[in-house]
């Protein structure tokens, strides 16, 4: 797999670098702000990047602006967003276009080799790959407009772990339930939501962006 790296901390840039070819990965690039960002991806293509959100000039958002810019430009390259914190504007944004090969982690996750390295498989395959913090942040709404009032809380706990980016076996293992009640779950919380069956559209993914639009 082939990985653009963008991260302002040198210490933490070159761990990650060091971390991905040591697991096979070639990172042709790694860089501390968006604009040399921008100018590795438009010359690797590399399969994902991995974007800091804060990151010069102004140390504020400018990893997810070029997270966006990104995924306008070159759709085939997926996007895993590192973050200290949920920035829901941005995020919200870039998820409301293709969220295909999308993931955002807080980085408490990076220390956590496997679930990092697990969430960069993800993405790379055209799936997504969520922080809980991140979906309960994201989806936190006031209960008079909240969508998922209507969902009982074992609904409510399978949307959580499909937002992160989970299979129906992959949730059932979590729950401990089986893989047919998990999609007993799905299926009902798709008609709580009124989400209809399309062939261009996933209604995994329909479930999650309703929350936000919200």
């Amino acid at each position: 797999m082939r990985v653009v790296l963008a991260e302002d901390s040198t210490l933490l840039r070159e761990g990650l670098v060091r971390l991905l070819a040591e697991e096979g990965h070639e990172v042709p690039a790694a860089v501390g702000d968006g604009d040399a960002l921008l100018t590795a991806v438009a010359t690797y293509r590399p399969d994902v990047a991995v974007v800091d959100v804060r990151m010069p000039p102004s140390h504020t958002d400018e990893g997810l602006r070029a997270a966006l810019t990104i995924r306008e430009r070159w759709p085939d390259t997926a996007v895993l967003v590192l973050s200290q914190y949920v920035e829901k504007r941005y995020t919200t944004e870039l998820l409301t276009g293709d969220p295909a090969g999308i993931g955002y982690l807080l980085k408490d996750r990076v220390v956590q080799v496997g679930e990092f390295l697990d969430a960069l498989d993800r993405v790379a395959a055209g799936g997504t790959a969520f922080d809980p913090e991140v979906v309960r942040q994201l989806l936190a709404r006031t209960t008079h407009t909240d969508p998922l009032a209507r969902l009982t809380p074992r609904e409510r706990d399978v949307l959580d772990l499909m937002a992160q980016g989970h299979t129906n076996a992959s949730i059932a293992a979590q729950l401990h339930v089986s893989q047919s009640a998990v999609e007993k779950h799905v299926n009902a919380l798709f008609d709580k939501l009124a989400l209809p069956r399309t062939a261009t559209h996933s209604r995994r993914i329909l479930a999650v962006l309703r929350y936000l639009e919200t």
